[in-house]
């Protein structure tokens, strides 16, 4: 964790911060262990360390596993594997801030910054770049031209450059998924994300963002009131992407857990057992629950109430 402090939160100025929406399960801090995180993560004898960060209205956590260690991600991992995951951090400056990552010695997923076509209407003009962090997992820069994107990206780029940071935030994470309709049945249906838009994504531009020769993708966005996006990428083509590793625990370095604030978690968890859902978490908490869609992702249910998710999205 310290080394992916210094590389990429020191480097870019990304705060460290607590956040009002994720609920005490387990208590913030910079170590924990116990029973409940045991229940919650479904390890034995875990100690972990975190470190939340911020970057423009959103954050992630960085996760260590101190102690039961987990195993790297698989050093043939592919774009197109059912477990790839990434999130999507908008940058101002395409040309900038890929000098920056270059500047950092970054290892390259993509062979350098892609603009999508204009024959593409959804997403033409779009540039994007994928790289990897010191522990390979994949990140993306994404540059919105005027007209696409969330509007927050846009209102952006009035203000003069001085005023704004390279980099602004984060649009979403993208997640592989293996067949878009059965994904849809338990985010759209049964986590109530609604669909933001649709596109097929190919050609030159798209083999070299994702690395995979041949790629065609069909790419469907959702969204939730607040907060980032999550996108799915199903491969039309190549064929051959392998499934999550029955065997993954949450301390591999594999697992990524998406965070969606709920304001009635017990009467969401009472469904998704109905629909024999996959559960990460021990059934130990009504407040917090971590459970795996169709194939395999990992999302973390958490109970806020209405008062605090107003708060803070202001």
């Amino acid at each position: 964790m310290d080394v992916m402090l210094k590389r990429f939160v020191r480097a870019n100025r990304i705060p460290v911060v607590h956040s009002p929406l994720i609920p005490p399960l387990p208590k913030l801090g910079r170590r924990e262990s116990g029973e409940a995180l045991n229940a919650f993560e479904r390890t034995e004898n875990a100690r972990v360390g975190f470190a939340m960060l911020k970057l423009g209205d959103e954050r992630i956590t960085l996760t260590e596993h101190v102690v039961n260690k987990g195993r790297p991600i698989p050093a043939d991992s592919q774009s197109y594997d059912h477990w790839f995951q990434h999130i999507a951090i908008v940058v101002r400056d395409m040309d900038k801030a890929y000098e920056q990552l270059r500047q950092h010695k970054v290892k390259h997923v993509s062979t350098s910054p892609q603009t999508l076509p204009a024959w593409n209407k959804g997403a033409a003009g779009i540039e994007a770049f994928y790289f990897r962090d010191p522990e390979n997992h994949v990140l993306e820069i994404i540059f919105f031209p005027p007209g696409k994107g969330d509007p927050k990206w846009q209102h952006a780029g009035t203000k003069p450059e001085s005023d704004l940071p390279l980099f602004l935030g984060i649009d979403h994470t993208a997640i592989v998924v293996s067949d878009t309709d059965k994904s849809l049945a338990f985010y759209r249906d049964l986590l109530g994300l609604r669909v933001a838009g649709e596109s097929e994504n190919y050609g030159v531009e798209q083999e070299h963002l994702n690395q995979v020769f041949g790629a065609r993708l069909h790419i469907t966005g959702l969204r939730a009131e607040h907060g980032p996006g999550i996108e799915f990428l199903e491969y039309i083509t190549p064929p051959g992407g392998r499934e999550l590793p029955a065997d993954a625990k949450s301390n591999d370095l594999i697992f990524w857990d998406t965070h969606l604030a709920v304001d009635d978690v017990a009467n969401l968890l009472a469904k998704l057992h109905e629909g024999g859902a996959a559960f990460v978490s021990k059934p130990s908490s009504a407040r917090s629950q971590i459970v795996r869609d169709p194939d395999g992702h990992a999302m973390q249910l958490d109970a806020v109430s209405a008062d605090s998710t107003a708060s803070a999205q202001r």
